[in-house]
């Protein structure tokens, strides 16, 4: 790698020349299978015939302009996601965190013309919402944190799946304007509600009981993943807003904030923007992106391959101590062993595997969703005799 290139990244020590499918070839010709997806983005793994072709053919024609001009690419992207979703509105940015800053804005603006001075939003410990000021400062992470302080004020922390601990914020604390959350928290492990119907209607209760907007960040779990478009629609609960990024454009950067009802008529002319947000070649790989998903039954088979995935591994695992538990949404896939378990990845990247390692011991697989049973099946056969053996 380049000396030129900030020390942000602890990098695996591989670089990559072309994928295909659910595989990715190194520099050396050594091929190994994606079980990581990008982190969430590559659903319709590498090098998709047609997604190529849609972003090979709206290059040729125009890629950028500004949106101080109609695109029609956007619009049509907008319809689409309001279609799928049944928000009302989309600001269209580049990223996940741009997603969550939106979000963030949208609610801090929404309890100012509530009259509300110090707008505050809740969120959960163990959550991600991203690395800018606002998003970490949301993020319940102290080892990102640290370092960056002062941070952005105005969240309160409470513990993710509790319903008692938001109803006790709502009874002493009147400036709270929103909740935000994860309906399935990717980076802090996986970690599933156990009754995610019942805590998602228990927060829509409290949110409309004190006039409050219910946040989601689909960043990670949105756009298929779990084997519905957005991980809300498994419950009958719908949000005031939602974010979106990751999966959405398949590799190119782009990424949504959603809003409904009184929260979509929040922005105003000048109240936000994006420079890139939106353009007609990230805006056609998304709208590719959804149509590939839709025609190719994508969503039934993601839910079908992460349960397969997941009984695979607990039979394979089965009785091994230092195997706490295996859970997953669809494929967001979490193993969560006893210890701390980073050096599994390399472990695995030298088997030919492609994992990540999250919250110190949880072994993450977001594989994409054109994966294949054969595919996973390996992906089972290379990895579990790796836990075997890092927990002997």
């Amino acid at each position: 790698m380049s000396e030129h290139l900030m020390n942000t990244y602890a990098r695996q020590p591989v670089t990559f020349t072309k994928g295909e499918g659910a595989w990715l070839w190194d520099t050396e010709g050594k091929r190994y299978l994606d079980a990581l997806a990008g982190v969430a983005v590559n659903g319709l793994g590498h090098a998709h015939p047609r997604l190529v072709a849609a972003i090979s053919e709206q290059a040729s024609r125009l890629i950028h302009v500004s949106n101080i001009y109609g695109i029609a690419e956007q619009g049509k992207l907008a319809d689409k996601l309001c279609a799928i979703s049944g928000m009302d509105n989309v600001f269209v940015c580049n990223s996940g965190c741009e997603a969550n800053e939106a979000a963030i804005k949208l609610a801090r603006l929404y309890g100012h013309n509530k009259g509300v001075e110090n707008p505050e939003i809740i969120v959960m410990e163990r959550a991600f919402h991203g690395r800018t000021l606002a998003t970490l400062s949301a993020t319940g992470n102290r080892k990102a944190q640290a370092g960056f302080e002062p941070l952005v004020s105005g969240f309160i922390r409470v513990p993710f799946d509790d319903l008692e601990a938001v109803r006790q914020v709502a009874q002493r604390n009147k400036n709270v304007v929103a909740i935000l959350l994860e309906p399935i928290q990717g980076e802090g492990g996986i970690n599933v509600p156990r009754d995610a119907a019942a805590y998602l209607s228990g927060l829509r209760e409290i949110c409309d009981a004190n006039g409050w907007l219910l946040m989601l960040d689909e960043v990670q779990s949105g756009v298929a993943r779990t084997g519905t478009w957005f991980a809300f629609q498994h419950t009958d609960v719908v949000p005031d807003v939602m974010t979106l990024a990751k999966g959405l454009g398949s590799g190119v950067p782009v990424g949504a904030c959603l809003a409904r009802g009184a929260a979509a008529e929040v922005f105003t002319y000048g109240k936000h923007g994006s420079t890139f947000g939106g353009n007609p070649l990230a805006s056609t790989a998304a709208l590719a992106t959804l149509e590939i998903i839709e025609s190719d039954g994508l969503l039934a088979h993601a839910e079908q391959l992460g349960n397969y995935i997941r009984e695979a591994l607990a039979t394979s695992l089965q009785g091994v101590a230092g195997v706490s538990v295996i859970r997953n949404a669809g494929l967001m896939i979490g193993v969560e062993l006893d210890r701390p378990c980073s050096g599994l990845v390399k472990q695995a990247l030298e088997a030919g595997l492609l994992i990540n390692v999250t919250a110190d011991k949880v072994v993450r697989l977001l594989p994409p969703l054109i994966m294949s049973e054969s595919e996973a099946q390996q992906l089972v056969d290379t990895l579990t005799p790796l836990i075997k053996k890092f927990l002997a």
